[in-house]
């Protein structure tokens, strides 16, 4: 299938690994032309020099407020246009209620809440220009609550309302707005998991692995690149009736409607 997205142009924040460097490696592939922000400038040059197509850093912390004004006018001055913004960044503490500061809070709705926000915000003019589209990743805990990740699910949900809030007006306005919750994905903070994981069972890391799977009662994790894809298909006109979808991308982990 081809996805016609040859020439179009991509914001990926949150790019520099994990996920958003899937994300970046495969719209790339698919001929899009990307940029990419995040605070790692060497992880950023590494993952550029290795795309097969044209590319632009952005090296930006996006809890700063004029970080995403930055990065859109950025990317307008190189390419003049912008088709879609991938909303990725964005990593929320875990741990227990009762120990987690404000200071902590306020960490994890600043980046992925504030930055998502703002992202939006400063691209969506370009975006009524384009016909184009905002995609947010988000995650499972938005829609399922858990004791030890109270920040992430709390932050995870309003990022979702936002996604229906914004895909309400985009209706009137020409932009398409959707969101993806990922499961657990084989990134480099689910292999830490598993490492403490595995460290306090005494088991090896593959044993840990599987009981940790069998504990979310799925049958593996994912890979980022399989969030990609699905990126790369909603950002395509193939899922030009997509407007305001949340698609779980979890391996079955989710069971509530």
């Amino acid at each position: 299938m081809d996805l016609l997205l040859s020439n179009k142009i991509a914001i990926i924040t949150g790019a520099s690994r994990g996920i958003g460097k899937a994300i970046a490696e495969t719209l790339s592939a698919e001929g899009m032309k990307v940029v990419l922000a995040a605070r790692s400038s060497k992880e950023l040059e590494s993952l550029a020099k290795s795309l097969s197509n044209e590319s632009l850093i952005q090296v930006v912390d996006l809890r700063a407020p004029e970080s995403a004004n930055q990065v859109v006018a950025s990317t307008i001055e190189k390419f003049g246009n912008v088709d879609l913004l991938v909303n990725n960044a964005g990593a929320t503490k875990r741990g227990d209620f009762l120990e987690l500061s404000d200071a902590d809070w306020q960490d994890g709705y600043a980046l992925k809440f504030f930055g998502a926000m703002r992202g939006a915000r400063a691209a969506w003019p370009h975006l009524c220009a384009s016909g184009g589209s905002i995609i947010n990743i988000v995650g499972i805990g938005g829609r399922t609550g858990s004791a030890e990740f109270t920040i992430g699910g709390a932050v995870n949900a309003s990022v979702l309302n936002l996604t229906k809030c914004l895909a309400d007006r985009g209706l009137k306005e020409g932009v398409r707005v959707n969101a993806i919750n990922p499961g657990s994905i084989a990134t480099e903070r689910l292999q830490i998991r598993l490492r403490e994981f595995a460290s306090e069972q005494g088991v090896e890391v593959a044993a840990a692995e599987k009981e940790m799977a069998n504990a979310f009662k799925i049958a593996r994790f994912g890979e980022p690149a399989e969030i990609a894809r699905v990126v790369a298909f909603l950002a395509s006109p193939q899922s030009s009736y997509c407007q305001g979808a949340i698609v779980d991308v979890d391996g079955g982990a989710t069971r509530t409607l």
